[in-house]
């Protein structure tokens, strides 16, 4: 099967695009498919140019660059998706190539014919609106407005793209699929978790960089630390963190956040908290497993997650976790056996009775951390790639029969 995947981007330390490049490798490998990456940036995926008269239409991955515009999120995103269109249309024109499919980490072009959703920004847009759902910490008036106008103009397109019954859908968690069919009427969208890979994030290569891990970030042996991965801090219920963690006046709890977001809010509020010399603030990292390593807990009471990669990647590194209900892979969960799932993510007295009964049990952090890597060695990429070419199987098939 030759299949075009439209991605902004592709690599290895973001959750939608580590799961773009794990499929795209068990696509070309295991399923012979000829896989065409329509991106603006591919790392760590082994790629080739495309060169026509070497197309062999199996095992193969080729990458065809799509061009950049600078300039606010917003306007890259409309750049992209038109870019995008222009770069497989002419390589349709002038290459003679067409695809039996086109599948898309979201909506990433209109014309998809298989969608895995990994993120619903309707919901997202309604909780970033919601008047106190992200109660502190937040962005700057620009920032704030650009925000609602990018998720304004996505979630217009969700309506038009996931409403298409032609476009098969595929969710990352229950949750979505839920979501899907309360916004779009989708009640036909298959559920497809992510994975996990159980090889490179182990407790045991957890174990063999923790010393490091910790000593470059000037983390003391004793220090119970806290992680929090992502883009949105305020979505992924960073200020219930901080206000969780200034009940403890224990200087031993510490926090490390790592990702793309505007700090500044943030550091504005644990100031204020008193609790700033507890913190540190990181950059998005390609080894994502230093991250994991360094630390004692990882701590997500989002608002809204489609999934939450970090938490299943946390869990095989056998850490515990604490997450909400509003997280898919809180579905995945078993309540104080493998991780503990808050009900209410703005429930800042139960966050801090978990992190306090972690932080003075080291007993119960080995035992829920064991649970949860035994739990994630059942949450493989291979088993996702079989049930999405199922998918791609029964699309390819639809749309055939679907010809005149």
């Amino acid at each position: 099967m030759r299949l075009a995947i439209v991605s902004p981007f592709i690599d290895r330390q973001h959750g939608t695009e580590r799961a773009v490049a794990e499929l795209c490798e068990r696509l070309a490998q295991t399923y012979r498919c000829e896989i065409h990456i329509f991106s603006q940036r591919v790392e760590n995926l082994g790629v080739k140019p495309f060169d026509s008269g070497l197309a062999t239409k199996n095992s193969a991955i080729y990458w065809h660059k799509v061009p950049r515009i600078t300039g606010p999120h917003l306007v890259q995103f409309v750049g992209w998706f038109f870019l995008n269109r222009i770069s497989r249309w002419s390589l349709s024109l002038f290459g003679r190539l067409s695809f039996d499919l086109v599948l898309s980490p979201g909506i990433n072009c209109s014309d998809a014919d298989a969608i895995v959703v990994h993120a619903l920004f309707t919901r997202l847009r309604e909780v970033s609106s919601e008047a106190g759902s992200i109660a502190a910490g937040q962005p700057g008036f620009f920032r704030r407005l650009h925000r609602r106008a990018y998720y304004a103009l996505l979630a217009r397109m969700e309506r038009h793209i996931y409403s298409d019954s032609n476009v098969a859908l595929a969710a990352v968690s229950r949750r979505t699929a839920a979501l899907l069919a309360h916004y779009f009427r989708r009640e036909d969208a298959r559920v497809i978790p992510n994975g996990v890979d159980v090889l490179q994030f182990s407790p045991a290569g957890r174990i063999s960089r923790r010393a490091e891990a910790r000593l470059r970030r000037n983390f003391a042996e004793n220090d119970f630390v806290m992680l929090l991965v992502g883009n949105d801090w305020g979505t992924k219920g960073l200020g219930t963190i901080l206000e969780a963690m200034a009940t403890h006046p224990e200087k031993r709890i510490r926090l490390l956040v790592a990702g793309n977001d505007a700090p500044a809010s943030f550091q504005e509020m644990a100031r204020h908290l008193g609790i700033s010399d507890r913190c540190l603030w990181e950059p998005p990292s390609t080894d994502v497993l230093d991250l994991y390593a360094a630390c004692d807990l990882y701590v997500s009471p989002s608002f809204e997650d489609s999934f939450g990669l970090p938490v299943a990647e946390s869990m095989a590194c056998g850490l515990p976790v604490i997450t909400s209900v509003f997280a898919g892979v809180a579905e995945l969960i078993q309540d104080g056996a493998d991780g503990f799932v808050l009900q209410n993510p703005r429930d800042t007295p139960a966050l801090s009775e978990l992190i306090k009964s972690l932080f003075s049990d080291s007993a119960m952090c080995r035992r829920i951390g064991d649970a949860a890597a035994k739990t994630a060695e059942k949450w493989t990429w291979d088993r996702n790639a079989a049930a999405i070419w199922e998918m791609l199987q029964d699309a390819a098939a639809g749309k055939h029969s679907a010809r005149p």
